[in-house]
């Protein structure tokens, strides 16, 4: 009962203070599930964001998901997906209340640009890191290029990219061990 209770809080601080999304909580899950708890390992983590990125949904529910039932089962994925989940239900339905009144503001106006711009410095952060632990070689850079080449140029899904990635790591790393 105490592993879920700790799920819970430790997805609901993360749902309660990461602003801009998925991806900008990266950070938070970084810090909270492989530093403070560790839950997972950074490497288990880039996994966990790709199939969360690969299936539907939000990325930090879908981490929730998978790290709460890796801890407690079914029902540990069921509470850390309730945990995230509960802040910005709660946070949505207060701005929604009261938003129209106050949109308008030049105030709440430039506090968005600022959280905007906080934000992309916050994925910029991850994206940094993560790539320091993704990118371990030439073919990986090389992937990691290509990948962001090809979705500046084509509209092409990102399911489709990183299925692609995939079976080129396959066929890479595959070629290194038959050597």
């Amino acid at each position: 009962m105490k592993t879920l209770f700790v799920l819970f809080l430790t997805f609901a601080r993360i749902g309660a203070f990461t602003f801009g999304g998925g991806y900008a909580m990266l950070p938070m899950l970084q810090k909270e599930l492989v530093e403070k708890h560790q839950w997972t390992t950074e490497q288990d983590l880039m996994d966990f964001y790709a199939i969360a990125q690969c299936t539907p949904g939000v990325i930090a529910v879908n981490v929730a998901t998978l790290v709460g039932r890796q801890q407690a089962g079914v029902v540990g994925g069921i509470v850390a997906t309730l945990g995230v989940v509960c802040p910005s239900f709660v946070i949505i339905a207060i701005i929604a209340a009261v938003l129209n009144n106050f949109a308008e503001l030049p105030i709440v106006k430039n506090a968005f640009v600022g959280i905007r711009a906080c934000v992309c410095a916050l994925i910029l952060d991850s994206v940094i890191k993560l790539g320091k632990k993704a990118i371990c070689d030439g073919p990986t850079l090389c992937i990691a290029v290509a990948v962001f080449l090809i979705m500046c140029v084509f509209n092409i899904s990102p399911i489709v990219l990183v299925v692609a990635a995939g079976l080129l790591g396959i066929l890479i790393q595959g070629r290194k061990f038959t050597k």
